[in-house]
């Protein structure tokens, strides 16, 4: 049997389970990296962060496609508008998380987040008529109540904050069955494929809104003052990690499901909050 372009990049010899190791392992490599980053160098810009990381994947999947590692699919302007829309997703998402963060404490952020496999179900249920079991809905509860015992805390909010952190977790599924459906129905895009779209588009509305927050106007006045070679390199490998951990999560979405993908981000919750009290 032959292997098509579209095959090469993901082993159709691993199973759904690996991918999710792939997952957590890169997931929680990229965010002890990415607090590595901002404490040796005090480089507290997050919009430029997300900049690189959409650059990075950007350039890293056309790279795999210049070397015909996969092939893009031919899509019409409605297929083009999809994945416009996505990716102001993709960026609106990111957005409302990082404002949220300002008006609530961190302990409640992680505990309203926990409820996206709810939302993820709520979305499957009324758009896609995807029906779960009762054991589906039971088992979710010490997946909720776990995030909730393991960032117990200050549970503090404004009613704005409240609200924000309401719709990202909303947004937040939303865009995990977006990625999961593109994948698998309609569109059927490979995972690259999907990244290669996605990337260019959201890396400039990235960069748009550093540019309305005046973050850019600060990070040109670091970058006369404070740049080195060493946060370069540290940067460049940021961005790598971040390439990586894109294409096995838009991988490890299309091989489990929106359901499976929102409850691992509960798991990584977990294991994040362990990882805080490490640095």
């Amino acid at each position: 049997m032959s292997v098509t372009q579209a095959e090469l990049p993901l082993n159709a010899s691993y199973s759904p389970a690996a991918w999710l190791v792939l997952y957590f392992f890169f997931n929680l490599g990229l965010t002890l990296y990415n607090k590595a980053v901002m404490q040796l160098f005090d480089f507290g810009f997050p919009w430029t962060l997300t900049g690189i990381h959409t650059l990075f994947g950007a350039v890293g999947s056309y790279l795999l496609y210049l070397f015909g590692v996969f092939k893009p699919r031919k899509l019409g302007e409605r297929e083009s508008t999809v994945m416009l829309a996505f990716s102001v997703l993709y960026t609106l998402n990111i957005a409302i998380s990082n404002v949220s963060l300002h008006l609530v404490t961190v302990p409640f952020h992680q505990v309203v987040r926990a409820m996206t496999p709810l939302f993820t179900i709520g979305l499957s249920v009324a758009f896609f008529k995807i029906t779960y079991s009762k054991m589906t809905y039971i088992s979710l509860l010490p997946v909720i109540f776990g995030v909730a015992f393991a960032t117990f805390g200050d549970y503090y909010f404004t009613g704005m904050g409240f609200f924000l952190t309401i719709l990202g977790t909303l947004l937040a599924a939303i865009k995990t069955v977006v990625t999961n459906k593109v994948q698998t129905s309609g569109l059927k895009l490979h995972p690259l494929d999907l990244l290669y779209r996605m990337s260019p588009l959201a890396c400039m509305q990235t960069i748009m809104y550093a540019y309305m927050t005046g973050e850019l106007e600060a990070v040109s006045i670091f970058v006369r003052t404070e740049m080195s070679w060493p946060l370069v390199i540290a940067l460049a490998v940021n961005g790598v990690i971040a390439f990586f951990l894109n294409v096995v999560s838009f991988t490890a979405n299309k091989k489990t499901s929106a359901l499976t993908m929102t409850v691992a981000g509960n798991i990584y919750r977990v294991q994040g909050e362990g990882a805080k009290s490490e640095i």
